[in-house]
């Protein structure tokens, strides 16, 4: 494990050897861990996803962790590109960093590994879902076609600053935070090699669904969902409340896909008050 520079917020910014590939890592804070999983769209990484977040949670009282995935952000590009390694990849991270009671935090594509965790992990604690097509139940034919629709827009980007500002004008419905920093910021970890990365994902076909096993998921569970999502219907977000035994639900008008960013100060003091509960009882 290899510290580098301080970031904002005094986030250290460090890289690690997980299942082969180096992984970078943000980390803050010493209190209770938690794990922060962006999601699968170009440009996706820690130091962007993440960004409004890390820091209030950190002076909540919380020992945060946000990586990137293989062939996302600073991290290595792998061999293997499919899902099941991802998720390999995230339970070794997961081992190797916070061994023991971990919260962990998804968005997108982020929200199904963090499931993922949850199902095949005793020491995860509590859970945080964000805005997740890939782990909600599928609803009606509208709902599949608005998610479709924008897999297909995802998969179409090709490298270009313009490109991305109008993709990030989709993932945000406040449009002043669609700055030229952080259109930048999501071009250039959306190029080169990262692009190359993400069409290779994209070859690899298939992971395991979760529809029949969303009822062993019985961790406390916050999902968080906007109701102004380009591709994630609000009617899977109650599908997916319905599936889990032990969850709430909170919807956000004028917030689509990042909440934790269109709805940044209203996610963290509901998610940092979420988290502060009694550790969860596995059976």
């Amino acid at each position: 494990m290899s510290p580098g520079p301080i970031g904002v917020n005094n986030l250290e910014h460090c890289t690690i050897d997980v299942a082969g590939v180096k992984t970078f890592y943000v980390h803050g804070g010493s209190g209770h861990p938690i794990i922060f999983i962006h999601g699968g769209s170009p440009g996706a990484c820690s130091l962007v996803n993440w960004k409004l977040n890390l820091g209030p949670f950190v002076d909540a009282g919380f020992s945060v962790y946000a990586y990137d995935q293989p062939g996302f952000g600073l991290s290595g590009i792998p061999s293997d590109h499919s899902m099941e390694f991802r998720v390999t990849h995230a339970k070794a991270f997961l081992a190797a960093i916070a061994p023991d009671r971990v919260h962990v935090v998804g968005n997108s594509m982020g929200a199904y590994m963090a499931a993922r965790l949850a199902l095949d992990h005793a020491n995860v604690d509590r859970l945080v879902l964000v805005s997740s097509s890939t782990l909600a139940p599928k609803g009606s034919p509208k709902a599949a076609a608005l998610a479709q629709t924008h897999v297909e827009e995802l998969r179409g980007y090709e490298p270009d600053i313009e490109a991305m500002r109008a993709m990030t004008r989709k993932t945000l419905f406040r449009q002043d935070l669609v700055t030229d920093e952080l259109v930048r910021q999501r071009y250039e970890m959306s190029k080169g090699p990262l692009f190359d990365a993400g069409k290779a994902r994209e070859a690899v076909r298939g992971f395991r669904p979760l529809a029949g096993e969303l009822h062993r998921l019985a961790n406390p569970t916050m999902i968080l969902w906007g109701a102004n999502d380009h591709g994630a219907a609000v009617e899977r977000a109650v599908l997916l409340l319905e599936a889990l035994s032990n969850a709430e639900l909170h919807v956000f008008n004028n917030c689509a896909h990042w909440v934790h960013w269109d709805q940044a100060d209203r996610f963290n003091r509901l998610v940092t008050d979420f988290l502060r509960g009694p550790v969860a009882v596995r059976a």
